[in-house]
């Protein structure tokens, strides 16, 4: 344990070692870090911090090693060479040295702020709660650490950074660690720090980071990719120049300041996702390079573009303007593609050194970059930069179930998005399939709750309605309209689910409340339940669960907006932690919340997440045999009046219409499915009215078979007139896979009519 800060003289520089150390890791070109024989610049506000800190860090670290075999001390080292190559700060910079000491050592964090400032001490805090994310552990964990994650980042955004760092230069040497956990940590990365590092705009640490996970997650196409760009490198290197060359000669013709005009390669990950998505050969991909132009002002972009689409002839629906419409990164370039020299395509990137720096830094180029002298970087609300930011911290009010928080998070934050306008003019971005029902809830939850239409391009659209980049969108408002359970199934965003979600709790409270005492009354028995739920037992576990009390947890539950499992599962914890009040012994709390579920014989609430249907885990449900819902529609659930469950039955399924809401319960498919052993198809019935001659069944069984379709019924019936009907029983994937069997029997030319039916039909 350390006491005191090591005293070291305000003039003091770094030792030579620890110069060659930060050099061998430097992602800067060696060049920049050797200028002349001084030593490594350091910010100019605050030397000593950053001195104190590497001193303070290389004694804790001392004797420790990493599996490389080199001393630790040399990973604090290269995390803080790469924030000071990001522009950061002296704080920012000491966070780096430190970023390990508190969860590595016995140093407290309370003695770093003692040493090093609060400033200092909540970068590292954060990074040290940031470092217990593990993507292996159970769900509840994962989205809690998502939580605090996002919680941190709001409170400083320099958190993420100092993270995004560490991990950088961990996978830069991930060779050292075992097979399986370099999978294990690849993984992590690309779903999650690498698509952050993109929403700030880290380009270089988005780039690097991919390639790295790209390398040990896909090794073989790791190297396929690399040895042919390597094989074609001389050939595409002078082809393009060629082109940068004429480029050049042209924009200053044209009197246009070209700043600099370079060529590169695209990034090994970025050419296999354009195969993957294209389902292309890397002979068939020919825009592997890109060309570069960075002139001095915003005009000159657009100027510049004129010049390149007069000198090579442009491809039609290539071009893209990331001035006028930024990246919600903040990103902005021109982008278009031009059929170059030898006939091949060649996409030329434009922009101003501003736009380049923000491009390669992000949200770290203010402080590479401009002299503000302000280091406030705690999320404006105001600031656009963080509006995704700012819309996570909301969702995580909205929504308590972590597999639902999980799922938004991946779905909408790391999503590309699409940008529309309002009637006024306005910019608004929104995740990729949003509706208008996305929109309404952007602008305001008011204009979301009274929404009752809304038209795009001044035509009149249904509210499921999948909005395009570009379109105008006008939501009609109605004082009297109110939210609809069906929205649920369509809107994308979670602000809008969870807005609308809160509507109905908000009026419906009481039946709710009742519904989940019911639901608990089945699993646990009527006798003490309510002497459990009014025990310290019971109200620390709604605290667990994020709710200030039992009965608004027990709301949600009746809602669906927490599971039943989550709820059983809290007061488990809770009972075996806490004394229960006088009235309960804990033995009889404990046999009470461990009882098997009455739904489903045996059938015991457990951990099992992987219900084909959200809304309903641990709960015995079934799908309505009068409808036959499939994945990917709209659905809703029935509470049963017998011993059944819960029904689950399609949007608009006459049985539904007469259903009191008191027994309505809003659930969707689980797109995340994982495997449990339920049937993985799905039964549908069909009337087929065809052409009556011989082999017309067999040809479509034939077509079926070709789509490997299961055919479990087969009924036909004759009539005078050459008519025959054929009542047909297939078991379909989802709702897409019927739509492509849909398709293929109406091709046949004997086929006169095709409908889906029902047991009622």
């Amino acid at each position: 344990m350390i006491s005191a800060a090591p005293a070291i003289p305000h003039d003091c520089t770094l030792p030579t070692w620890l110069r060659s150390c930060i050099l061998e890791h430097s992602q800067l070109p060696k060049a920049e870090c050797e200028k002349g024989t001084a030593p490594i610049e350091l910010p100019k506000d605050n030397n000593q911090l950053v001195c104190r800190a590497f001193e303070f860090a290389y004694q804790l670290h001392k004797g420790q090693m990493r599996a490389s075999g080199e001393p630790y001390i040399a990973h604090p080292v290269a995390v803080a060479n790469i924030l000071r190559g990001l522009g950061g700060d002296s704080a920012m910079i000491a966070a780096g040295f430190l970023h390990d000491v508190v969860e590595d050592t016995d140093v407290t964090a309370d003695e770093i702020e003692a040493h090093f400032g609060t400033e200092v001490r909540q970068m590292v805090e954060g990074v040290t709660k940031l470092s217990k994310f593990q993507f292996n552990s159970k769900t509840e964990r994962q989205a809690e650490n998502f939580r605090r994650m996002f919680l941190a980042m709001a409170q400083d955004i320099r958190v993420i950074v100092v993270k995004l760092a560490d991990r950088l230069h961990n996978m830069r040497t991930l060779q050292h660690m075992p097979p399986e956990k370099q999978r294990q940590k690849a993984r992590e990365t690309i779903e999650i720090f690498a698509p952050l590092a993109n929403r700030l705009g880290i380009g270089r640490i988005k780039w690097e980071l991919e390639d790295l996970c790209f390398k040990y997650l896909e090794d073989a196409a790791y190297n396929e990719i690399k040895s042919l760009i390597s094989e074609k490198r001389t050939d595409r290197e002078s082809r393009l120049q060629q082109v940068a060359d004429l480029l050049k000669t042209n924009l200053e013709d044209e009197g246009i300041n070209c700043v600099d005009i370079s060529s590169r390669p695209k990034h090994l990950y970025s050419i296999y996702r354009k195969m993957q998505r294209q389902q292309k050969d890397f002979q068939q991909i020919y825009d592997i390079a890109a060309v570069r132009i960075i002139v001095g002002t915003k005009v000159e972009c657009y100027r510049a573009l004129a010049v390149v689409h007069d000198s090579f002839k442009p491809i039609p629906g290539r071009f893209k303007d990331y001035i006028g419409l930024p990246k919600a990164n903040r990103y902005q370039s021109l982008h278009t593609a031009v059929i170059g020299a030898q006939g091949r395509p060649i996409e030329v990137q434009i922009r101003t050194m501003e736009m380049h720096h923000v491009a390669e830094y992000g949200i770290a180029a203010h402080w590479k970059y401009k002299e503000t002298g302000n280091s406030n970087t705690k999320v404006n609300a105001e600031d656009e930069k963080f509006t995704w930011l700012r819309q996570l911290l909301e969702w995580q009010n909205e929504l308590k179930d972590a597999q639902e928080y999980l799922s938004d998070v991946k779905d909408n934050l790391f999503d590309e998005e699409v940008y529309v306008f309002s009637p006024r003019g306005d910019v608004f971005a929104l995740s990729q399939g949003a509706t208008p029902v996305d929109f309404a809830y952007r602008i305001h939850t008011e204009v979301g709750n009274h929404c009752c239409g809304a038209k795009v391009n001044d035509r009149i659209v249904t509210l499921d309605t999948r909005l395009k980049n570009g379109d105008i969108v006008e939501i009609m408002t109605n004082k009297n309209s109110h939210p609809s359970l069906d929205w649920l199934n369509f809107a994308v965003s979670a602000g809008a689910r969870g807005r609308i979600r809160h509507w109905y709790k908000q009026c419906h409270h009481d039946e709710n409340m009742a519904r989940g005492h019911a639901m608990l009354e089945k699993v646990m028995g009527r006798d003490g339940l309510d002497a459990l739920l009014k025990s310290a037992p019971a109200q620390e576990a709604a605290q667990r669960s994020n709710y200030p009390c039992v009965e608004d947890m027990l709301a949600a539950l009746g809602y669906g907006e927490i599971t039943l499992n989550s709820v059983v599962n809290r007061l488990q914890e809770a009972t075996k932690e806490l004394q229960p009040i006088e009235e309960i012994d804990s033995e009889t709390l404990v046999e009470q919340i461990n009882v098997r579920t009455k739904w489903g014989g045996d059938a015991a609430v457990n951990n099992d997440s992987g219900s084909s249907i959200i809304g309903v885990e641990g709960l015995l449900h079934h799908i309505a045999g009068c409808c036959n819902p499939l994945p990917g529609e709209s659905i809703l659930g029935v509470v049963s009046l017998g011993a059944r469950g819960i029904a689950i039955h399609r949007q608009g399924c006459p049985n539904v219409a007469s259903v009191p809401g008191d027994r309505l319960i809003p659930v969707r498919w689980n797109t995340a499915e994982t495997s449990t052993g339920r049937p993985q198809t799905y039964p549908v019935m069909l009337k087929l009215e065809v052409i009556d001659r011989v082999g017309v069944l067999k040809d479509i069984l034939s077509h079926l078979s070709d789509l490997k379709i299961n055919v479990h019924r087969a009924t036909v019936t004759t009539f005078p007139d050459q008519i025959a009907e054929i009542d047909l029983g297939i078991d379909v994937k989802d709702h897409a896979h019927f739509d492509r069997t849909v398709k293929k029997l109406r091709k046949m030319t004997d086929l006169l009519k095709l409908k889906r039916i029902s047991q009622m039909d």
